[in-house]
C-alpha cells in the first residue's frame, strides 16, 4: 500500500458509478470535467483523481425515444473491484454513485463501500438516491427499501429531491419545516450530510441542506432560494451532486458555503444554456435541452456566488 499512501498525500481520489451515455455531456462524464480528472484545479483546492465504472453503457440517455447499449450487472462491477484490489488500488477517498437501476447492482454497490472502507476507513460515500420525481418511480419499488435499509445509514452526504425524501422518510414534505425534519430524519439513519436539492414550496423552489456535526447535536441548517426556468434540463441532478461533492470537499465544514457555490454554478450554466439553445433559433420551452458542460468551466471552477445561503436558527 506504499504507493497508494503516496499518492493519496497529493490526490484526492474518486470513485465515481455512473452511466455511460455517449451521446450527452452529463452523468459520468460531467463528473469527470468537473474533478478534472487528475489536473490541479482550484476548484478543489488539490488535484482529484477519478476512477468510474458505469451500470449502463447505452448511445442516449433513456429519456430519448430509444436507445441501445449495455447493461453491468453486480457480478460485473464486483470483478472490476477484484482488478483493483489486484493491482493495489483500492485506496479512494470518495465515493459518488448515481441512478442505479437495480437491486443486485446496488447491493454490490454496498459491498464496494465496505471494501474500500477496509482500505481507508475515512472514505466518504456521496449518494444521490436517484429514485423518480414529481410522484413518479424512475426504478422498480424495490429499490426503495434497500436505499432506505442498507444505503443511507452508510452515507456520508445524501442528495435527494423532494420526492426521493419523502420515500426515504415516509413523510409528506409541505413546508419548509417539513423539509427540515426529513433532514433530520435522514441524519438520525446515518449520513451528518443531507441536501434537498430542490424542493417546491408553495411554488417557490428551494435548496435545504442540513449539516450535522457531530452525533446528538442539532444540526445546522439552510436553505437557497432558487429561481425557476421555463424549461428542462437533461442532468442537473447528476451535476448538483458532482459540484456539492467538490465543494464540500474544499469547505468540509461548511456546507451552506458548498452550497452557495455548487448552486451558482448550476444557474449559470443553465442559463448559459438557455442564451445559446436561443441564439440558434430554438425554442427552449419546446424539449429537454442538454446542459452547456464544457462551455461553462470557468463557471464551474469559479463562480460568482449569486445565490445565498439563508441560515436557520
Amino acid at each position: 500500500m506504499l504507493f497508494q499512501s503516496q499518492l493519496a498525500s497529493h490526490f484526492r481520489l474518486t470513485i465515481s458509478r455512473e452511466n455511460h451515455i455517449f451521446r450527452k455531456k452529463v452523468g459520468k462524464l460531467a463528473k469527470l470535467e468537473k474533478f478534472g480528472n487528475g489536473s490541479s484545479d482550484p476548484f478543489l483546492g488539490s488535484a482529484l483523481r477519478d476512477w468510474s465504472s458505469s451500470e449502463y453503457s447505452i448511445s442516449y440517455s433513456p429519456g430519448y425515444p430509444t436507445f441501445k447499449g449495455q447493461v453491468l450487472n453486480g457480478q460485473q462491477l464486483w470483478e472490476l473491484m477484484e482488478g483493483l484490489e489486484e493491482n493495489d488500488l483500492l485506496y479512494y477517498t470518495h465515493l459518488l454513485t448515481g441512478y442505479i437501476g437495480s437491486v443486485s447492482f446496488l447491493s454490490t454497490v454496498l459491498e464496494v463501500v465496505n471494501k474500500l472502507r477496509s482500505v481507508n476507513p475515512k472514505l466518504k460515500y456521496v449518494c444521490d438516491p436517484v429514485m423518480g420525481d414529481e410522484g413518479k418511480l424512475y426504478v422498480p419499488l424495490e429499490l426503495v427499501s434497500v436505499y432506505r435499509e442498507k444505503v443511507v445509514p452508510v452515507a456520508s452526504m445524501l442528495t435527494p429531491n423532494q420526492f426521493e425524501a419523502e420515500l426515504l422518510t415516509n413523510l409528506r414534505i409541505e413546508s419548509e419545516k417539513d423539509g427540515r425534519e426529513a433532514c433530520n430524519i435522514l441524519h438520525a439513519a446515518g449520513p451528518p450530510m443531507v441536501v434537498l436539492t430542490s424542493i417546491n414550496i408553495n411554488g417557490n423552489l428551494l435548496l435545504i441542506g442540513s449539516h450535522q456535526k457531530e452525533k446528538g447535536l442539532s444540526p445546522e441548517q439552510f436553505k437557497i432560494v432558487i429561481p425557476k426556468i421555463p424549461a428542462y434540463f437533461t442532468g442537473t441532478g447528476d451535476l448538483t451532486t458532482a459540484l456539492l461533492l467538490g465543494w464540500s470537499n474544499k469547505y468540509p465544514d461548511n456546507l451552506d458555503k458548498a452550497a452557495e457555490l455548487a448552486v451558482s454554478s448550476l444557474q449559470a450554466l443553465l442559463q448559459r444554456t438557455i442564451n445559446d439553445y436561443k441564439s440558434a433559433g430554438h425554442d427552449p420551452k419546446s424539449s429537454s435541452l442538454e446542459i452547456r458542460l464544457i462551455q461553462s468551466q470557468n463557471d464551474i471552477r469559479n463562480p460568482e456566488i449569486k445565490f445565498r445561503a439563508e441560515r436557520y436558527t
